[in-house]
C-alpha cells in the first residue's frame, strides 16, 4: 500500500522585507525565513554560488517556482549526459527551507482564539456555549486551545447559535 507523504512546498510568498521572506506552506502554515541568519550560519563566502545573495537588490529578485523559493538571477550549471551545460535558477529545496523557517504566530487569525475571546466577552462558561450551539464542551476546549480544526457550518453554529452573533467572512 501507498503512504502519502507529507512534503512540505511553498504555495505562497505572503511577504518580503530585506532579507526576511514569509512564506505560506501547502499545510496551511505561514513561516518566516531570515535570510541574515541562514546565510550566517551557512559562512557563505565568495566562492559560494549563495554570495550573489548577499546583495539585497539579487535577493528580492526571489520568485515562487516549482513550489520553492527560486532565484533565475543566479544559474546553477549542470552537465547533461552528453556533457552539455545547461543552466538552471539558484533554487532551495522547500522541505530545507521548511526546516529552517520558524512558524508565524497570528493568534487573531485562529477560529479558537475569536470564539474564546467572544465567549468571554459575553460572560459565557465553555459549557454554556457547547449547549447554545449544540456541540460539547470538550470541543469548545479543543477549539479555544487550537488543538482541532473546525468546518464552517460549525463555526456558524458557535457563532450565530451559541454566541447570538452574526458570522460574516470577508475575503480582499
Amino acid at each position: 500500500m501507498r503512504q502519502k507523504l507529507k512534503i512540505p512546498r511553498i504555495i505562497k510568498i505572503e511577504h518580503l522585507d530585506g532579507f526576511k521572506i514569509q512564506c505560506m506552506f501547502n499545510n496551511g502554515e505561514s513561516r518566516l525565513l531570515d535570510f541574515n541568519k541562514i546565510f550566517s550560519n551557512w559562512n557563505i563566502s565568495s566562492d559560494d554560488i549563495e554570495f550573489k545573495l548577499l546583495d539585497l537588490k539579487e535577493f528580492k529578485k526571489v520568485k515562487l517556482r516549482n513550489y520553492t523559493l527560486s532565484w533565475s538571477n543566479i544559474k546553477i550549471e549542470i552537465k547533461d549526459k552528453e556533457d552539455k551545460l545547461e543552466y538552471y535558477p539558484y533554487e532551495i529545496g522547500p522541505d530545507v527551507l521548511y526546516q529552517l523557517s520558524q512558524p508565524v504566530e497570528n493568534e487573531n487569525a485562529k477560529p479558537g482564539s475569536l470564539v474564546k475571546s467572544a465567549r468571554l466577552k459575553a460572560g459565557l462558561t465553555q459549557n454554556q456555549l457547547a449547549t447554545r450551539s449544540g456541540t460539547t464542551r470538550f470541543y469548545i476546549s479543543r477549539l479555544e486551545n487550537n488543538k482541532t480544526d473546525i468546518e464552517l457550518s460549525t463555526f456558524r453554529k458557535i457563532i450565530e447559535a451559541g454566541l447570538g452573533k452574526r458570522l460574516k467572512l470577508i475575503i480582499e
